[in-house]
């Protein structure tokens, strides 16, 4: 049966480092003219260039829709400043912030800190699962309504409305509660690449948007499935999972005929799958794949094609009604239909 869920799309705003705020500003506004979901940004310390959750929070008061989602890495840094720092991200976008969750596997980065060395991509992904745990508990650290501020008495605090989350993982211990008030989102969108491996595990568990790589909507079908199998062990509803084909987009210069199947694309330097034709031919695929119930929708790395993909793919995706022409809400978990979690404290005191 042909879905009729509604179509999500995202698109990559990185590339070569810029330290020019305009450019990023610039990539965004286009991509919010589109009304795409999100954008993210990428950023390892592997590479040089400024940090992208940085960054994100430089564009977020420059659009007034479009979501905010950093690549932030879990690996030798400390889930409780990452959880402050993505949920300050949340508020000074009013509610549009996301993280891309990713680790750091090589020896090279692991000596630009000197804690430890590295380690293999099962105990990284391990605590790359944990820092998310922990990080949605910081999150409830904060009821909604634990900010009293009452000039008269000079409280500005219900204590009794914190809450210490008390985290003992494999990895790292966090006390809590958390420095900034329960985000806007309550939970900012947690965003991870499920394509395979011990991340797919990560995904399944933690991620509100799992992002994968297929050549076949074949392919991606059967991923998407099993993410969703993998959730509901979890005790997840798989309804409260997006699921993102990410594909790496070459427009080229002019409306040519794509390639005859994504898998004989040139290699990527990560991995992944690829994309070469014109604009009209990718709305075709997004429009196949997307109506086959293969994916919830895709995650374009456009390379210097963004402008073409807004006025030419989405633009006939949006003509012919089968994608958005404005944002009906403000949040990114509106954006993408999903509801603001319950605060687990304030359930667990029976408040809620």
């Amino acid at each position: 049966m042909p879905s009729t869920a509604p179509l999500h799309l995202a698109a990559e705003i990185g590339g070569p480092p810029r330290y020019d705020p305009g450019h990023h500003i610039g990539l965004a506004r286009l991509a919010e003219r589109g009304a795409l979901d999100f954008v993210t940004l990428g950023d390892s310390f592997a590479r040089p260039g400024p940090d992208a959750l940085a960054v994100l929070s430089r564009v977020a008061p420059t659009t007034g829709r479009i979501g905010l989602v950093p690549t932030v890495t879990t690996t030798h840094t400390e889930p409780f400043h990452v959880s402050s720092a993505v949920a300050t991200l949340d508020w000074v976008s009013r509610g549009r912030a996301g993280w891309h969750v990713d680790v750091s596997t090589t020896e090279a980065e692991a000596r630009l800190f000197g804690r430890r060395p590295a380690a293999p991509a099962e105990e990284l992904w391990r605590e790359a699962g944990e820092a998310a745990d922990v990080g949605a508990r910081l999150w409830d650290s904060w009821e909604d309504d634990a900010e009293i501020r009452d000039v008269a008495t000079g409280r500005f605090i219900d204590r009794a409305k914190l809450h210490h989350v008390d985290f003992e993982g494999a990895s790292f211990s966090v006390r809590g509660p958390a420095i900034v008030p329960r985000p806007p989102q309550g939970h900012p969108v947690t965003v991870v690449d499920g394509t395979g491996g011990p991340a797919r595990e990560t995904a399944a568990r933690h991620a509100d948007v799992a992002l994968v790589r297929a050549t076949a909507p074949e392919r991606a079908a059967a991923i998407r499935t099993d993410l969703r199998r993998r959730a509901a062990v979890y005790g997840r509803d798989p309804d409260t999972l997006r699921v993102l084909v990410a594909l790496t987009v070459d427009l080229g210069d002019a409306e040519t005929a794509p390639e005859p199947g994504l898998e004989s694309g040139p290699p990527l330097a990560a991995g992944g799958s690829y994309y070469r034709g014109g604009p009209v031919d990718l709305a075709e695929l997004i429009t196949q794949w997307h109506r086959g119930g293969a994916v919830d929708g895709f995650h374009l790395t456009p390379g210097r094609d963004l402008e073409r993909i807004v006025n030419g793919t989405v633009a006939l995706l949006q003509h012919r009604g089968l994608f958005r022409t404005f944002y009906p809400g403000g949040t990114l978990r509106e954006h993408l239909g999903l509801a603001r979690p319950a605060n687990r404290y304030a359930l667990e005191g029976g408040r809620a």
